[in-house]
């Protein structure tokens, strides 16, 4: 493929939505792009801003809370998953404020306690717990949070 239609190929892929530099580099690879041709290409979309890691671990770490509500480990993880530098994970999780945070996680368990069939309170107390883990909450928080609602 010819170097002006593989960058404009490019372009359109990180306007479609937010891209961060790995996964942009894994499309590359997809559209077998030599390795030196993919830096610099790489390097032109950073230069026209049409890739910015900040930009992206805002937008990813901000909506992945507020639709799929996830807790800040899941989000980091996913995060340093796709490479992105500890600092910009930082920087991205500060879209997250601590009072929405804290009354998203006590919505998903009041939510799913009502769903728990299970009558056995230790037991609904565990699937509360592995529930709101999953979801990338950290223990400390969910404790904190049971024990406010009395669950």
């Amino acid at each position: 493929m010819e170097a002006d239609h593989i960058l404009s190929k490019a372009r359109s892929y990180c306007a479609l939505q937010e891209r961060c530099i790995s996964e942009t580099e894994d499309k590359l690879r997809e559209w077998k792009v030599k390795p030196d041709k993919a830096e610099k290409i790489i390097e032109q979309l950073i230069k026209e801003d049409y890739l910015n890691e900040e930009r992206f671990a805002k937008s990813f770490a901000g909506g992945k809370f507020r639709i799929n509500h996830w807790g800040k480990t899941k989000i980091i993880y996913e995060l340093e998953r796709r490479k992105v530098p500890d600092l910009i994970i930082q920087i991205g999780l500060e879209e997250i404020r601590e009072d929405d945070y804290e009354e998203t996680l006590k919505e998903l368990l009041v939510r799913k306690n009502r769903e728990i069939k299970d009558i056995d309170p230790y037991r609904r107390k565990q699937k509360l717990v592995a529930f709101a883990l999953q979801k990338g909450y950290h223990y400390g928080l969910v404790k904190q949070v049971m024990e406010s609602l009395k669950l």
